[in-house]
Parts: C-alpha cells; structure tokens; sequence
C-alpha cells in the first residue's frame, strides 16, 4: 500500500481548491432535489489536500468523466485524480432529507466513517470517506471569512467562523470570553486577541484553577504588608500589573464565589483594592476569560454568578473541538510534527502517513484535541518509524488503532446498546409518537444505510434499542 508524505508541503492543507464549473461540477437543475450544503474536503494524500467538492444529488465522483462534456450538465462529475480511484468510483443521492453516498463497484471500494460500503452509507457533518486510498472529510460547503492566521489556522467552516468572532472582539476593550474544551487552544486564541487589540500594556495570563482562594485573591488583587499571615511584603496585583494592556483568566470557572464578586466589583467600576488596604486604584484593563466548562449550566446551577457571566461575555468565542474539524486535523499533525523538529535542532524528518493510518487518526475522537494531536507526534518523531501505518500506530496509540467503529464520527461510545447482532430486549417503543418517523421514512432511511442499525440509528440520533423496537413495530425484518 502507497505511503505518502505528511510533512511536505503542510500549508497546502489551509487552501482550497473548489470543484466547480461546469467541466466537472455544474449547477445542479432546479428541477434537482434539495440537498444539504455539504461539500467533500479531500485531506488525503497530501498532493489532493485543499480539494473541495461541494455535494449535490447526482454527482458521480471518479478518476474521470465517462461521458462526453456535452452530457455534463444533466450528469454532474467531480474529477478526483488518483490510481487508486475508480472512473467512476461513487455516486450521490438524496435520502430521507440526507444526502447518501453509493458506491458504483469501484475496484478499492467506498468507505463511510470506516465502514466499507456493501451498497451505500449516510454522509453527514465530520463523516470521513474513503474512496480508494484517498480521504475526505464532508462538512458545511466553504464559508468566507478572515483568513488563516498562525493562532487560528485551518479552512473549517466553524474555525473561519471563530476568526470572525475573534477579528471583531479584537477592535474592542470589552471584556471576552474564549470557551472550548481543554486543547482547543484557547490560551493562543487570548494571546492573539491582546496582539490584534493595539493595546500597549503588558499581556499577562493566569489559572485559576492553579492555588487556593486566598492566593488567588492575593495574585489578582495585590496585598499589604500584615493583610494575612506571612504577608512580610506589601505585593502589586496582576490587575495592577497588567494596566494598559490584557489579562488571561484561564479557568474562570473555578474561581470561588466570593472572588467571583470581587472581580465583578472590579469589571464594574474599573478599580482594584489590594487586601488589606483602605483605598483604590484605577486600572484600565481588559479581561479576557476561558473555561472548559458549561457556565450556562453553571449559571443555572448557581455555581457561576450571572451578573459576573453576563459582564466577561461582551464577546464570546467558542473554539470548536478536533472531532468538528477534521478536515484540518492532519495540517496540524504536519504543523506540530515541524514545530517539534525545529524546537529540538533536528534536521526535518517527516513521517509518512499510510492510508489506514490516517483514516485511523481521522476517525478518532480525540477528547484531548491538540494536547492528544501533540503527544502522537512526540511519540511518532521519537520511534524514528519513516513510515506510520496501521502495526506502527497500534505500538505508539494503541487506543487509536484498536478502536471499535462506534468511536466513528457522530457515534457514542459509551452508549450500551447491544451489539448488531444482538436481538433486542424490549419490543415497546418507548418514544413518544411525536418524535417517532412514519414506517414510510422509517424504512427510507433503513433501507438508504444498506439495513444497518447503527447508521440507522445515527440517522435518527437514536439509540440501537430504538431502532430496533421500531423494526418490530413496524414489522420489518432485520
């Protein structure tokens, strides 16, 4: 099986190039069905990386037309260029209300979030597909917007968006809150929020999640001498420290209710008071806050006070996870994999990538996100592997390589339904009528995933248990 270099020309990843026109992609008829706006993001091999081919009902996918150009508009096609892709290696079709990829019996077949395609398979936002040995990710069609920047690359549709949100909290001193989970990079994403604001201050970030309340309270607003035991110093603040420019509170949500007014008090009026002390001072700074956590939950549970969350939300910038943009996952890999190799003196020696191993990478969930990106990285450069395939990756992460299909985007793998071939253990359908399909779209939908219950039960966002009570309602055989 070919391998393919990962480390060359890794910025070609953050461009696109737009299957369009009408000598591969032409407007579909208005006549045509309505699909979502979904489009393929070809990540790999490298050579095809910034392909994009936006989806629509019809459209063949192959190594090349097999009609003349004149047929084009009535027959749409989208030329991938790659030996392992049949001529005419898959087709799209509309579902119930999705779209569905058909495999056209390439000779490397089809896959769907790792799943070989027997007939066809639902195509969803962070499905993977596999045509051959190359690999596509389909999210929402190219959205404009900022362009890349080193502290928020990549061409997904939601990290284009968060540029947006980040290009205007940047012209503003109102407070911003940069949420998402740990890994997500929330840290750079505040650093780069102080550099794009003209703030001539000093840029100082701080946890906390990191010391007990009274240091907290005595890192942030400064003390005098004999405020608490062992105060033999009068101390400045970070507010104090930081006037004229910015301050990082990472892990805001962990501060103690008490501190959280104290800095309401301070965001309000734009003055601090040390401990021990009987008199203010005037700060200008802007605070820029993140968590990891849900502070509307927290805020609902009367963890997190209201009227603190209401004043660091001015702008709220959501960092989505890796598992929501995938199509930039292996740009990052190669990204990281050259930070790692020029911090340490070495001369470049990027790895190269097999088919199944980067299908493998794509299909992960990645619960540490860039954190868990890097320490494959270390752990790739380290084994001094030139080539990364599915034996390798299995000795560097074994969680990645042996992991079940459920782990596939959109899945739950903690769910505890019962294997596929498990029968089920209740006939009742314990879903209300609302929120049950008529056996008419029900069996649509089943018969679109080729009869197979775990991609039925992703279509409806069920568990296997629903559909398979469903199946015994509405009489269908399994």
């Amino acid at each position: 099986m070919a391998a393919t270099a990962l480390g060359t020309r890794c910025t070609m990843l953050l461009g696109r190039r737009l299957v369009t026109g009408n000598s591969t992609f032409p407007n579909a008829p208005s006549s045509t069905p309505a699909l979502p706006q979904l489009a393929l993001y070809v990540v790999y091999p490298p050579e095809l990386a910034g392909l994009v081919v936006p989806l629509a009902p019809g459209l063949t996918l192959g190594r090349e037309p097999s009609l003349p150009p004149s047929a084009h508009a009535a027959a749409p096609f989208a030329t991938v260029s790659h030996p392992t892709v049949s001529r005419r290696h898959c087709t799209v079709e509309l579902g119930f209300q999705t779209p569905i990829l058909v495999d056209l019996g390439s000779s490397n077949g089809s896959k769907v979030d790792g799943v070989a395609l027997s007939s066809r398979g639902v195509l969803r936002p962070q499905s993977v597909v596999r045509l051959g040995e190359v690999l596509g990710v389909i999210d929402e069609r190219p959205v404009e917007g900022t362009p890349a920047t080193p502290a928020l690359p990549g061409t997904a549709p939601s990290v284009v968006r968060a540029r947006g949100a980040l290009a205007k909290a940047a012209v503003s001193n109102a407070p911003a809150m940069v949420l998402g989970e740990t890994g997500t990079g929330k840290e750079r994403v505040a650093a780069e929020l102080h550099r794009l604001s003209g703030r001539k201050g000093p840029y100082i970030k701080f946890s906390c999640a990191e010391l007990a309340r009274e240091l907290v309270e005595s890192q942030l607003f400064g003390h005098e001498r004999g405020a608490f035991t062992g105060a033999t110093n009068s101390q400045r603040g970070l507010f104090q420290a930081a006037d004229g420019g910015t301050l990082f509170l990472d892990e805001v949500g962990e501060l103690h209710p008490e501190l959280q007014a104290k800095l309401l008090r301070v965001l309000q009026e734009g003055e601090v008071r040390s401990l021990g002390s009987s008199t203010t001072q005037r700060v200008d700074v802007r605070v820029v806050a993140a968590t990891n956590r849900n502070l509307v939950a927290e805020v609902e549970r009367g963890a997190f006070r209201r009227d603190l969350y209401a004043r660091l939300s001015y702008f709220e910038l959501r960092l989505p996870p890796l598992r929501e943009r995938r199509q930039d996952l292996l740009w990052w890999l190669a990204h990281l994999a050259e930070q790692l190799t020029a911090s340490s003196g070495a001369a470049p020696a990027p790895f190269r990538l097999q088919p199944d191993a980067a299908e493998l990478l794509l299909l992960h969930s990645w619960p540490e996100n860039l954190r868990g990106l890097d320490r494959f990285v270390h752990r790739a450069l380290s084994s001094g592997e030139p080539t990364i395939g599915r034996r390798v990756l299995a000795a560097l992460m074994p969680e990645i390589a042996a992991a079940p299909t459920s782990q596939a985007p959109g899945s739950n793998p903690t769910s505890d339904a019962p294997a596929l071939d498990s029968a089920p253990r209740a006939v009742q359908d314990s879903g209300s009528p609302a929120d049950r399909p008529t056996r008419e779209q029900f069996l649509e939908a089943y018969e679109a995933t080729g009869r197979n219950v775990r991609a039925t039960a992703k279509h409806f966002g069920k568990d296997r248990r629903q559909i398979y009570r469903w199946l015994e309602l509405f009489g269908i055989e399994r």
